[in-house]
């Protein structure tokens, strides 16, 4: 799994499912125990930065977590079965 395949899950999400997507990013606790970004560290990102952002503050393997709670939360469960497939 690379920061590669975060990035192309995310390039199929709509400019407001990519705003959904980071707010979530700013509640505290999406997946137990690990901290919520910051809004301001967020806010002019735009995909590929988030991708940095969330390995940066995750790891990747936290990230690829994190991704997968969020895809579930707004309801993107095809791009949850893609980022699955790409953890075989």
């Amino acid at each position: 799994m690379t920061s590669e395949v975060l990035l192309n899950i995310l390039d199929d999400l709509n400019d407001d499912q990519l705003s959904t997507f980071q707010w979530f990013l700013q509640q505290p606790n999406n997946v137990q125990g690990l901290p919520a970004i910051t809004k301001s560290r967020l806010q002019t990102l735009d995909r590929c930065k988030t991708v940095d952002v969330m390995v940066e503050t995750y790891g990747l393997q936290r990230a690829v977590q994190v991704t997968g709670v969020v895809l579930e939360k707004i309801s993107r469960n095809d791009l949850l079965q893609r980022l699955a497939e790409n953890l075989l």
